[in-house]
């Protein structure tokens, strides 16, 4: 297995744990009587759910076992492919980060944080499918 789909996939079960602990601490919420809304987790785990867990397994699967792209590049561009990882990651962090503070503080100007998280995350599904596209082909 390339070592990118590794770390594609590692990161992916790291995202699944954390979506998983979130999960489970909503739930506790109301049985527990903590006060404080837990809710503005709700959209942070969701998105460590299907882009941190599902979308990011998806990638790192498809980058070792779809057909090769040519000898000299099989998987395609791997700088490519390691831009993706990093731009899904740095996108999911910084939309985990930025969505519950602009929910808890809505004056605090942090518009910018959630635009970026967004770009991050749109750049890296164009570069999965430009670095994916060439190698789908019939035999």
């Amino acid at each position: 297995m390339p070592t990118l789909s590794r770390w594609f996939i590692k990161i992916g079960m790291l995202y699944f744990i954390a979506g998983l602990m979130m999960g489970v601490v909503m739930l506790l919420q109301p049985v527990m009587g903590w006060t404080a809304s837990l809710q503005v987790l709700r959209p942070v785990y969701l998105h460590f759910l299907f882009i941190g867990w599902v979308t990011q397994i998806i990638m790192g699967v498809g980058y070792w076992m779809f057909p090769k792209y040519s000898k000299q590049h099989p998987r395609g561009s791997e700088p490519l492919g390691w831009a993706v990882l990093i731009l899904l990651n740095v996108g999911l962090i910084l939309r985990a980060i930025g969505e519950p503070l602009i929910v808890l503080n809505p004056r605090a100007n942090l518009g910018w944080m959630l635009a970026i998280a967004s770009l991050c995350l749109l750049l890296a599904g164009w570069g999965f499918i430009l670095n994916t596209w060439g190698r789908i082909k019939e035999r």
